[in-house]
């Protein structure tokens, strides 16, 4: 990181602010901490400065669901700390500056030696600030096929709570958010313990009822996961977990609009049934993004993946994206024809609110200098530079 400078300014650009776009505005930071925002370029001797040239800054993304990237799997039982330097370096360079380490069902050792593994990140100098935690997706989940999605059936399990409660302590209490089905023996009071300590809950890879859904969201949970995906192929037209999730407005939907996991239609139905405030974007990516096209395996098993996706053949079913966040936020202007602000907030300022992150996700006073500057060309997001806590990086 470039740390010459405890006073930075970025001017010259178009700030893209929770509400509105300032143009020609300047950006002030000291020690890591906006201090200003304001139209004009304002006059700060001593500051590291970068003149955005007209572009456009916003707050760094933030992506609450990422299995891997740039060959780098979250779940690998061989990670080390330099792989995550690697990944968290990979993410900075398409905008991502927040990111929650997602790790999927496994056996409960498998599990705990992932956080391990993970938890030696949360302090370390240079990529900790990027990593305030972690999501762990089951696998308290559906066993059903269809449902579990890419998800191994023998690893899926009954929530018990001792159980999830060894995972925290090898993660350093730093398990974030948890996507789980609430219709599985034990997940009501599981999620209320959840919400008692602290932990975000997510509804995914499930086939709950209107009534288990509502109990799910009256225990807690506030979230659902990849909405539209972990889902068998065929479902009741009526009666399926869809339509809840959509009509309660407790819960937030995070989507994957990488224009494969969902189609475009979907995607408009999704903007205009949940609203800006309540949808969030996220990748799923996987460490395959960015590799050559072909089949690998991963994690017992075999997957295909394409210029676009990651397939799961054995059960016909996606097992992830293959691009990252960036694309997402790309897509849902052309797919919605939202604007520029509420699609860098569905991927900033709402996810940190919905994880109660609230020093980060938003350009305003106080908040941590956690930036991007970018063009926007043929209707794509090109990131040109990302500031960590007031650092280019």
């Amino acid at each position: 990181m470039d740390s010459k400078n405890k006073l930075f300014k970025i001017y010259n650009g178009q700030v893209v602010t929770p509400y509105s776009i300032i143009s020609n505005g300047t950006i002030i930071s000291r020690n890591g901490i906006i201090e200003v925002v304001a139209e004009g370029n304002l006059e700060t001797p001593g500051a590291n400065e970068i003149d955005a040239q007209g572009k456009y800054i916003a707050p760094g993304l933030i992506d609450l669901q990422i299995n891997g990237f740039a060959g780098v799997d979250f779940s690998d039982q061989n990670l080390t700390i330099d792989d995550l330097r690697k990944t968290t370096k990979a993410l900075w360079k398409v905008g991502v500056t927040t990111f929650l380490p997602t790790v999927i069902t496994n056996d409960q050792k498998s599990l705990k030696k992932s956080f391990l593994i993970l938890a030696s990140a949360l302090d370390d100098e240079e990529i900790g600030l990027s990593i305030p935690g972690f999501h762990l997706e089951g696998p308290y989940i559906s066993p059903i096929q269809g449902y579990r999605g890419a998800h191994l059936e023998k690893y899926i399990r009954m929530p018990v709570w001792d159980e999830f409660a060894e995972l925290q302590k090898a993660a350093n209490n730093r398990i974030k958010l948890i996507t789980l089905a609430p219709e599985v023996n034990g997940a009501i009071p599981f999620i209320r313990k959840c919400r008692e300590k602290g932990v975000v809950v997510s509804l995914g890879h499930h086939n709950g009822s209107t009534e288990i859904i509502k109990q799910a969201a009256d225990a807690g949970a506030s979230m659902s996961t990849h909405l539209g995906n972990g889902c068998a192929n065929m479902i009741d037209r009526h009666c399926n977990p869809l339509w809840p999730q959509l009509a309660d407005d407790r819960i937030t939907a995070t989507i994957i609009a990488d224009g494969f996991h969902l189609n475009r239609e979907e995607v408009q139905c999704f903007y205009k049934m949940k609203g800006v405030e309540n949808l969030i974007l996220v990748s799923d990516a996987l460490d395959l993004a960015g590799l050559p096209p072909g089949e690998y395996t991963r994690g017992e098993r075999v997957v295909l993946l394409t210029s676009d996706v990651v397939k799961f053949p054995a059960e016909n079913c996606l097992a992830g994206a293959a691009t990252p966040i960036t694309t997402c936020v790309s897509n849902i202007m052309k797919f919605t024809d939202c604007s520029l602000v509420n699609a860098i907030k569905m991927a900033s300022s709402n996810p940190a609110r919905s994880l109660g992150l609230h020093n980060i996700g938003e350009i305003k006073q106080g908040k941590r200098a956690d930036l991007i500057l970018f063009a926007i060309t043929d209707g794509r997001i090109v990131i040109q530079k990302t500031i960590v806590a007031g650092k280019i990086i």
